[in-house]
């Protein structure tokens, strides 16, 4: 039977601080939040129809583009 990594749960707080850190250039908190989407990252890959690494490496992109984009409200909170 597969154990599931417990230590890649965080609570909301945790996260959003590390999004934050990511947002300000931290480069050890975008490779924290990559890590804890990686096997999400993995599952996708597979149904995009281009090379595995490829899928892999455009959905890492994408995902470093919208942390980084000034527009996201994610700490605005309820109501904006």
């Amino acid at each position: 039977m597969e154990e599931k990594d417990v230590s890649a749960v965080i609570t909301d707080s945790e996260f959003l601080k590390l999004l934050q850190e990511a947002k300000q250039g931290e480069p050890e908190a975008m490779l924290k939040i990559i890590d804890l989407y990686q096997e999400d990252i993995e599952k996708i890959s597979k149904a995009i129809r281009i090379p595995k690494e490829d899928a892999v490496s455009h959905i890492i992109t994408e995902l470093i583009e919208y942390i980084q984009n000034e527009n996201n409200d994610w700490n605005r909170g309820p109501g904006g």
